[in-house]
């Protein structure tokens, strides 16, 4: 497992719970399991949300919520404490996308799908410019359609955003400038001198922007606003430049009884789901719990209930919140616990982690033009970011929920920069009063040396 990235800090202030570090030393299943779901094997519960955007009243606030993860909002803000007087100069903002449908499919998916899946209640444009019409297009799913047993009924696409979660992402921008905007006068209005954004190529981001500028500001509906992309083939962001070395490093430590003995220490769960999905034999859905968690959360998440097959058999939420905690298992095994993850982790997320250096740079030096670098990504963007920040010795770390969101704020105490990171709304333990120069240094420190050749093997 890497190490922490950096451990200075002056005044600790509120921050995340951490959990005690021989914790990391027991069997990840089952302290994950007891983790997100004790005993009770349901689906909403003080450790964790997914049948909702709404996090129950009676739960706190911070409370993991898959459906719409807690992210900075005025009513639990707080400034940092050692530095009465210190001034906010600069942000950088990573989040996930908010809820969309299932982007794995079934070979019967029709047949798995009780409610058809709407997404005809707000307008998909994408059109030419001024000079051309405002096409948007509209999905169907013919009657007709000899394949259709593949797709469910309905409008929505596959891994399509929904209504709900642009309503999320309004919302997200809304709290978001409750704090910058209002509270703390660091942005005084939404135009494209102060604020950068950059999304990956998929839809679902560019659309999560949009909901997220109109959250930030109601006159935005309607308005034009740029959204900067990498070319598909090397985008950084979710990431999807080839890496045949990681490829190769992830391979080998998926193939050793730290891995393997939790696939089969699940068999019975798996022949259950394989009997009631049609999955048997499927390589994607039999490697790990991907595609299950997937599957589950994004019809949970929709007030959808869990897939039943003709036959009358259903998954039971007991399973499905066993795959949940197998998901949070998989994903602190794969980016953060794994030997070698660190290395695979970084060549998968170099290239992000120096345009971030770069960001920080540029701002040193006073040559930054914006105020705010936001960025919309994916659980795979979130978190690798969080691994390679070092967030992994504070605690295990868990899927990143939809909108997911991590903020290293730069304030200026006198003539030094310190940076703040904030995660899910919480300032992060460890990481709250940073030096700019040693952030720097340890966001380099995750940059491979010679990173095109060593990805390809060179």
């Amino acid at each position: 497992m890497h190490t922490l990235l950096w451990h200075w800090s002056s005044t600790p202030t509120t921050s995340m719970n951490t959990y005690p570090t021989w914790l990391l030393r027991l069997p990840i299943l089952c302290y994950l399991a007891a983790l997100a779901f004790g005993d009770s094997g349901v689906i909403s519960s003080s450790a964790g949300v997914y049948n909702s955007s709404l996090t129950p009243a009676d739960l706190p606030w911070n409370t993991y919520n898959y459906c719409n993860a807690p992210h900075v909002n005025a009513k639990h803000y707080s400034k940092p404490t050692n530095a009465l007087h210190a001034k906010l100069v600069y942000m950088n903002a990573v989040i996930r996308h908010h809820k969309r449908s299932p982007d794995n499919l079934y070979l019967q998916e029709n047949e798995l799908n009780a409610i058809p899946w709407d997404c005809a209640d707000f307008t998909q444009f994408s059109y030419g410019g001024s000079g051309s019409a405002q096409v948007f297009h509209e999905t169907t799913s013919p009657s007709w359609h000899p394949f259709l047993s593949q797709i469910w009924n309905g409008t929505c696409d596959q891994g399509q955003l929904t209504r709900g979660g642009l309503d999320d992402a309004i919302r997200h921008g809304k709290d978001f400038w409750s704090v910058y905007g209002h509270e703390l006068g660091f942005l005084s209005s939404v135009n494209e001198k102060d604020i950068f954004i950059r999304t990956s190529t998929e839809t679902r981001t560019f659309q999560v922007a949009s909901g997220l500028l109109v959250g930030m500001d109601p006159a935005m509906k309607g308005k034009p606003f740029p959204v900067t992309t990498q070319p598909s083939p090397i985008d950084s962001i979710p990431p999807s430049y080839s890496c045949p070395k990681a490829n190769s490093i992830r391979d080998a430590y998926q193939s050793v009884p730290a891995w393997t003995d939790h696939l089969q220490q699940n068999a019975d769960l798996k022949a259950r789901l394989d009997a009631t999905l049609g999955t048997a034999g499927l390589a994607d859905w039999a490697s790990w719990y991907d595609h299950f968690f997937d599957t589950f959360t994004s019809r949970t998440c929709h007030g959808h209930p869990l897939p039943c097959n003709s036959t009358g058999a259903c998954v039971s939420e007991a399973d499905a919140a066993k795959v949940f905690a197998i998901g949070d298992l998989e994903y602190n095994y794969i980016w953060n616990a794994a030997e070698n993850a660190s290395t695979y982790t970084q060549l998968t997320f170099g290239v992000f982690m120096q345009e971030l250096a770069q960001n920080f740079k540029q701002f040193r030096e006073g040559t930054e033009p914006h105020k705010l670098r936001f960025f919309v990504g994916h659980d795979g963007t979130m978190i690798r970011l969080a691994s390679l920040l070092g967030f992994g010795k504070n605690a295990s770390l868990r899927w990143p929920a939809l909108g997911s969101e991590i903020i290293m704020e730069v304030w200026q105490s006198a003539d030094e920069h310190f940076v703040r990171i904030v995660h899910e709304g919480t300032p992060v333990h460890g990481f709250e009063w940073i030096p700019l120069d040693t952030f720097i240094g340890a966001l380099e420190s995750q940059i491979p040396a010679n990173l095109f050749q060593q990805c390809m093997g060179n």
